[in-house]
């Protein structure tokens, strides 16, 4: 069998005698002598070079993305006989850090002070002597109602630091319940709990059923003061619904880590909101684990049982 390795990440995969490892540029077409490989893993792979694989690897049998979403494989067009096994997982830990920081940032204003910076401006306003308590606005962790939209392995990673830090944190997913010691309502009580909701954090990935979910009906039920971080796909948010309410008061601020478009294009509104952090996709890109993920699905390929994270 013949297993290509992308040059996107350093990988040291332990394979059996009967496979045979190779790399292979992300950036470039598969090199002719190995189309005929039957197992493939991808990670930063350009749409077009995975289309192009979809189409010249005939014998392929197993993709394994190594992304926590995989819309860009779903979408390449690779055949449907071939298993497409996914990241879930390896980006729990690098993606909570990074929500986490987001959310701090969002709450001590990191983004005005940076802007404050660079303008040398000292933003008294934002240090010195500060309420305790302050109604009607989004600065601190203590006592915040935070809802995690998507609540799979990264928010359970995430939420037990929310709660340290003095948040009351509750879950949306598809099934209501208890979750790793925290509530979580489907996305049928949205009408009642998000204007009383101080965070809400989307970690959803990119579906026909996701695509710009959170619209301007849903942003109307936030309070004014509520901040939105995202860090599952961009296709999920309605960018100019956000706008319209980030520019109208009606929307605290918004701390994203994904768009619609990326890079973000030069001449969206939303770089120059000055109540919008935004981060370039950098919430993830370290997959913990990648190699022992591909080295146990390729033993389970070869023996003939079930692979793991399957999603295709």
């Amino acid at each position: 069998m013949k297993l290509l390795l992308p040059n996107s990440i350093d990988l040291e995969v332990s394979v059996p005698a009967e496979v045979h490892s190779h790399g292979y540029d992300v950036s470039e077409p598969i090199p002719e002598e190995h189309t005929d490989a039957e197992a493939l893993v991808v990670w930063g792979n350009p749409a077009g070079q995975l289309a192009d694989a979809a189409r010249r690897l005939g014998r392929l049998r197993w993709v394994q993305t190594l992304a926590a979403g995989p819309d860009a494989v779903l979408a390449a067009g690779f055949d449907s006989e071939v298993i497409i096994t996914g990241g879930t997982g390896l980006h729990d830990l690098t993606v909570a850090e990074h929500t986490l920081a987001l959310t701090l940032a969002a709450a001590r204003r990191l983004n005005l002070l940076t802007r404050a910076q660079i303008g040398r401006r000292w933003a008294g306003e934002l240090g010195g002597l500060q309420p305790v308590r302050e109604e009607g606005t989004f600065r601190t962790l203590r006592g915040a109602r935070v809802m995690i939209w998507g609540f799979g392995g990264i928010a359970a990673c995430l939420a037990p630091h929310l709660a340290a830090l003095g948040a009351t944190v509750t879950g949306v997913a598809r099934t209501a319940g208890e979750r790793h010691g925290f509530p979580v309502v489907t996305a049928g009580d949205f009408p009642r709990l998000l204007p009383e909701t101080d965070v809400l954090i989307m970690i959803l990935p990119a579906t026909a059923s996701t695509v710009r979910v959170l619209d301007a009906q849903v942003l109307a039920l936030l309070p004014a003061h509520a901040w939105l971080i995202n860090v599952g796909r961009g296709a999920t948010v309605d960018e100019d619904a956000l706008l319209t309410a980030l520019r109208a008061g009606r929307l605290g601020g918004a701390a994203l880590d994904v768009f619609a478009t990326e890079p973000l294009p030069p001449g969206s509104g939303l770089w120059d909101e000055p109540s919008v952090i935004i981060s370039p996709h950098a919430a993830g890109g370290r997959p913990l684990g990648a190699a022992e993920r591909i080295a146990e699905n390729l033993r389970a390929l070869l023996s003939g049982d079930p692979l793991s994270h399957v999603v295709s």
